[in-house]
């Protein structure tokens, strides 16, 4: 792992501005904001209680007490005025009937002051008129009315007017009752004044609070807008300008103290990163360099190749061929053991031209890719098949196809895998007759192939080392070949985008699986399974 620069650890935190001001963090500015707020919102609540508390007593005063006040008084007035008409109807005829108004205008009188005395109790200006005219009202009836309903009941005999003592003692409670109609009167209109003005203020005092709350909102959104929102906005800016490739871009935010702790680490990330980056030009150098040397070593390789090919191939085919024409005229003239070092010359040129080209045919896959064209498996499996019909036939050997999908790919290539795989199942077969089954089936984005056998088998401690080239369980006496065929199969196989494998089984014999991505079916059969039956082949 590359170590990170000094420069790269993280910057300390900024916590104040660029005078050396300590930051408000966002906590006390959405504190602050929000006490605002709730002090405004309390003063709101409190003034608009008062105004209310102010129109609910105006209200009541109207409501409650005067109106209530002013009812009384007429009843008061009504029941003087029962009491004087009474004693005259009484005095004139002398009839017990008309007393009754009298009687109970002194009991409405007494209801009605009483009624007085619980509303106005707070009006003492009013409380002594009332009592002025109740003393008036008592003076009345034992000055004059009594007197007079005595001496009518004594004689019998009416027929009396009113004297004038009477009459001015009974206008003195009129005018009495008049004067406090009169102020109760002037009370309901200072009343509705005070209900009409706490009604006009509460109406202010709400427009007021309105406007205080609409002007407070704004402020504290115009505050937060400049010490939270915009901040925040400017921090968005520069680290989307370095998201995008401007590392070279410093991150200076002012505004509460996380919006800059954040800016400050996001900048230290920067500067990690332009240091990484310089760290990992050098390696890309390096890594460009040894890229180079690369290219130069497959280059070399391919003239390599080359050679082999062509300069190699020449002088070994001679050997092979002088080596040969020795073996035929020669072979019986000289003694036994020439003719044993003339076959072992011929068997290693044999064999060496195979390795030649087992190696060149490694060696080419995936170096000169060509277009993959749609090919079916059916046919490469009938290819391979027909390439080893001799050793099938030698082997009496039965090879089961079964249904088998169209793929793309490299046909030569695909069938060398086909042909290496059934030539291993014939070539390492048991005591009994080779039986060679392949198939394939749809495994997700997947075509997922099996090739099996009934031969010899391969042990699980030995399923990977079969795939590494050059490796052989068993001698080349036994049975022959290079060790490069499984690993040619691999490569086939992973150039296609696919892998290869042996898998676990209990019965006798190897099991190769292998997959091959699914062809996009857009172009008709690719991808499908091939509709032709299955087939064997036989010897």
């Amino acid at each position: 792992m590359t170590p990170v620069p000094e420069s790269a650890q993280l910057a300390p935190r900024w916590s104040r501005d660029r005078r050396g001001r300590a930051k408000w963090p966002l906590r006390r500015w959405l504190s602050v904001a929000i006490g605002v707020l709730v002090l405004v919102f309390v003063g709101a609540v409190i003034a608009g209680g008062l105004a209310i508390a102010n129109l609910t007593e105006a209200r009541t005063t109207i409501v409650d007490r005067i109106d209530p006040a002013v009812q009384e008084a007429l009843r008061l007035d009504a029941a003087v005025v029962d009491q004087e008409t009474g004693l005259r109807g009484y005095a004139l005829t002398a009839k017990p009937e008309f007393l009754q108004p009298y009687d109970s205008g002194i009991e409405r009188q007494r209801r009605a002051i009483s009624r007085l005395r619980e509303i106005i109790v707070v009006r003492t200006d009013l409380l002594d008129r009332i009592r002025g005219i109740e003393g008036d009202m008592e003076r009345w009836r034992s000055d004059y009315a009594r007197p007079t309903i005595g001496r009518i009941e004594t004689s019998g005999v009416g027929g009396d007017a009113q004297t004038e003592e009477g009459k001015q003692r009974f206008d003195s409670v009129r005018t009495a009752v008049t004067g406090l109609q009169r102020e109760l009167d002037a009370a309901r209109e200072r009343g509705r004044i005070a209900l009409a003005d706490a009604a006009n203020l509460l109406v202010t005092v709400c427009v007021a609070i309105a406007f205080v709350l609409l002007l407070v909102f704004l402020l504290v959104t115009v505050a937060l807008r400049a010490a939270v929102a915009g901040p925040l906005a400017q921090l968005a800016g520069g680290v989307r300008r370095v998201a995008d490739g401007d590392f070279q871009h410093e991150l200076r935010v002012s505004g509460p103290q996380e919006v800059t702790e954040l800016a400050g680490d996001v900048d230290s990330m920067r500067k990690r990163i332009l240091d990484e980056v310089a760290v990992q030009r050098q390696v890309n150098a390096e890594l460009d360099s040894r890229t180079e040397d690369l290219k130069r070593s497959n280059a070399e390789l391919e003239q390599f190749a080359y050679v082999a090919s062509h300069d190699l191939q020449e002088p070994l085919r001679k050997v092979a061929s002088f080596c040969q024409l020795l073996e035929r005229r020669y072979k019986g003239q000289l003694d036994e053991r020439a003719d044993q070092y003339i076959g072992f010359a011929v068997d290693g040129a044999k064999r060496m031209q195979v390795l030649i080209n087992d190696l060149l045919a490694f060696s080419r896959v995936g170096r000169h890719a060509r277009d993959r064209v749609p090919v079916a498996c059916g046919e490469l499996v009938g290819q391979a098949t027909a390439n080893l019909a001799e050793a099938i036939a030698d082997a009496d050997a039965v090879v089961e196809v079964g249904e088998l999908p169209t793929v793309l790919g490299e046909a030569p290539l695909l069938t060398a895998v086909f042909q290496n795989l059934i030539g291993n199942a014939v070539k390492f077969r048991g005591e009994a007759a080779p039986v060679v089954r392949v198939e394939a089936e749809r495994d997700g984005e997947q075509w997922l192939f099996s090739v099996r056998d009934n031969g010899i088998g391969i042990e699980p401690e030995f399923a990977e080392r079969v795939f590494v080239i050059f490796q052989r369980l068993h001698g080349k006496d036994a049975y022959p070949g290079t060790g490069i065929g499984l690993a040619l199969c691999r490569k086939i196989i992973e150039y296609h985008g696919g892998r290869i494998w042996i898998e676990r089984s209990t019965e006798p014999g190897t099991r190769f699986r292998f997959t091959l991505p699914v062809a996009d079916t857009a172009a008709g059969a690719v991808g499908t399974l091939d509709e032709t039956p299955s087939e064997k082949a036989h010897p």
